[in-house]
């Protein structure tokens, strides 16, 4: 019953960390979408001399950071180990921290704008227009994001309470021993090669016919 719940756990966390990976993707993708616009509008004349769009750049990033906790995530959640499921969650609660202190600045501060440097790309306030005009769906999938990475923190704590999987020694022909290879779950006991027989007494046949041998 544990083995089964175990795994039921371990299939959730992958498809929960499945829909992050996804929003990093996405973020990834509009990243590059709008760096390919702003290099259009530059012109290849002006594009070294052009400032830094850190809006683009801080997408690329999170997007990316993102699909490192999904890999780390899906990692954690197939091994079942303390030390990875311990590291993908203090991953989630630092992205829920961020997260939360971005918000709060924008709602509890009125010049929440003043906090970040000028977006020279005009994007920040394409986006800002975006969100207003469409607060309702933006709100909604905003909570359905945060809603993933506590779930996905939720079943990553439910999986470190149940426990790896039983160890047994993974089935190789180099000498393995199950403290050095931590993240295998399911080692296969080597089998033993040498008969038994070779260390039993021999029968009584046997004895007959050397001692015959030895009378003549």
């Amino acid at each position: 019953m544990a083995r089964m719940a175990r795994s039921c756990i371990q299939t959730l966390l992958k498809v929960v960390n499945s829909g992050i990976g996804m929003v990093g993707i996405a973020m990834i993708i509009y990243a590059f979408w709008m760096l390919r616009v702003w290099q259009r509008h530059l012109g290849p004349d002006s594009a070294p001399n052009a400032p830094i769009p850190w809006l683009i750049y801080s997408l690329i990033g999170l997007g990316a950071s993102l699909c490192v906790i999904t890999c780390s995530g899906h990692i954690a959640a197939e091994t079942a180990n303390g030390c990875c499921l311990y590291i993908y969650m203090v991953f989630i609660f630092m992205l829920l921290v961020l997260e939360a202190a971005v918000t709060a600045d924008v709602f509890l501060n009125r010049n929440w704008e003043e906090d970040f440097p000028d977006d020279p790309t005009g994007n920040l306030d394409e986006l800002k227009d975006f969100i207003k005009d469409n607060f309702d769906i933006c709100r909604w999938i905003g909570l359905t994001v945060v809603g993933l990475q506590g779930l996905s923190m939720l079943l990553a704590m439910i999986l470190k309470a149940l426990g790896p999987h039983s160890e047994t020694y993974y089935e190789s022909d180099d000498d393995y021993t199950p403290d050095r290879v931590p993240l295998l779950k399911n080692y296969v006991p080597p089998h033993s090669y040498v008969s038994d027989s070779l260390y039993q007494p021999k029968n009584d046949s046997w004895n007959i016919k050397i001692n015959s041998k030895a009378g003549r």
